[in-house]
């Protein structure tokens, strides 16, 4: 996608300049909040929303004004879209009988899909004698039997219930390694994206705020909003200074002074935010009441009050109050394993990893270190 722009009657503009590479056989995933442009984008992909302005290329071909059906893609909808009236083998079979395949050949290719997605018991079913997994399987062998260049999609899980929702993503990313195909998938759970991407393009309001690896998103976040969105819980935002002192700078957070470990600076960027207001960020799993931690940061613990503890079985979230967010108006959290056994009203010191630790501009929002 090439400068693709996408505005509706009333000049309302969802998408503004949007530029987006897709490779071959590459599982990417277009995540962000609610009415971020990343379902209008997969749309207009699809075929099923117009390009206002830009090139929407497929391979070499220039595709804008090609319709749906001529694009070579496969699309599976949030609501399944089968035919209530057709068993599952009709169902999966009815884009090769619309295309006038031999009968055979769309024997095979049912049959296949069907072993392939663990359905050949229901192939003899309608939609309605089956569970959401099931008809979301049919709906995936439907596309899979056309064998597109490019599968498209659109929130396939988000009807299912938590634990069909994880079987059903390990089933699409099998899908996706034994078929050798090119998968955008849209999502607005960024579990489902961390889980099943080879590379993730987080937007908002219309515009790419990140287009890199799973890892890379986690660890080296563009901007404030890119670390608030990846992660659950979401990363601590606190206030701070950059101070320096001796050639080393130092993030100055109510009575800490941070020492920033030169390893983590990539850029010279730092230099220009000496005695400036940042924002500093952590995330709750880099945040250890373990006192190997606190021993290896000593100039880095943060004692805290606990407000609120959430046991989750192998681990504790702990949530707090700390004097430097108390302009966010919201709680900080700490995430701990069960040992620690912290309850309501105890104060925690807790080590925070200073080699995980990121910096923001106030202003702009964008990450320093990077």
């Amino acid at each position: 996608m090439k400068n693709v722009r996408k505005t509706y009657p009333g000049n309302v503009t969802v998408i503004e300049d949007l530029n987006l590479e897709i490779k071959d056989k590459e599982f990417v995933v277009l995540v962000g909040p609610s009415g971020c442009g990343k379902s209008t984008t997969l749309r207009m992909i699809a075929g099923l929303e117009s390009v206002s302005d830009g090139d929407l290329m497929i391979g070499d071909r220039k595709v804008n004004n090609v319709p749906p059906k001529d694009r070579d893609i496969a699309m599976v909808f949030q609501t399944y879209a089968l035919y209530p009236h057709m068993n599952v083998y009709k169902n999966m079979a009815f884009g090769l009988l619309q295309r006038k395949e031999d009968p055979k050949v769309i024997d095979e290719k049912v049959r296949n899909a069907a072993k392939i997605l663990d359905l050949e018991p229901y192939l003899e079913r309608k939609p309605k004698a089956l569970s959401g997994g099931q008809r979301q399987r049919v709906a995936l062998g439907r596309a899979m039997v056309r064998e597109p260049a490019i599968f498209l999609l659109d929130e396939p899980l988000s009807n299912l219930d938590a634990k069909l929702r994880t079987e059903m993503r390990s089933q699409i990313g099998k899908l996706h390694k034994d078929l050798q195909t090119t998968f955008v998938y849209v999502t607005h759970d960024q579990t489902e994206a961390m889980t099943m991407a080879d590379r993730i393009c987080v937007m908002k309001g219309g515009v790419i705020q990140q287009y890199d690896t799973p890892d890379n998103l986690y660890n080296y976040p563009a901007n404030m909003f890119v670390a608030s969105f990846i992660g659950s819980p979401e990363m601590n935002m606190f206030p701070a200074k950059v101070v320096s002192k001796g050639g080393k700078y130092y993030v100055a957070l109510d009575d800490l002074e941070i020492e920033i470990p030169e390893g983590i600076i990539r850029s010279d960027k730092i230099a220009n935010y000496v005695g400036k207001e940042v924002v500093f960020g952590i995330r709750p799993e880099d945040m250890h009441p373990e006192e190997l931690v606190k021993e290896t940061y000593p100039d880095a613990i943060m004692k805290v009050k606990a407000e609120l503890v959430e046991n989750m079985g192998s681990e504790q979230n702990i949530y707090f109050n700390h004097d430097s967010a108390k302009a966010n108006n919201s709680m900080s959290i700490c995430r701990t394993n069960d040992r620690d056994h912290i309850e309501i009203g105890d104060v925690v010191e807790l080590g925070l990893d200073k080699h995980r630790m990121h910096l923001f501009d106030k202003d702009t929002e964008e990450a320093i270190l990077l």
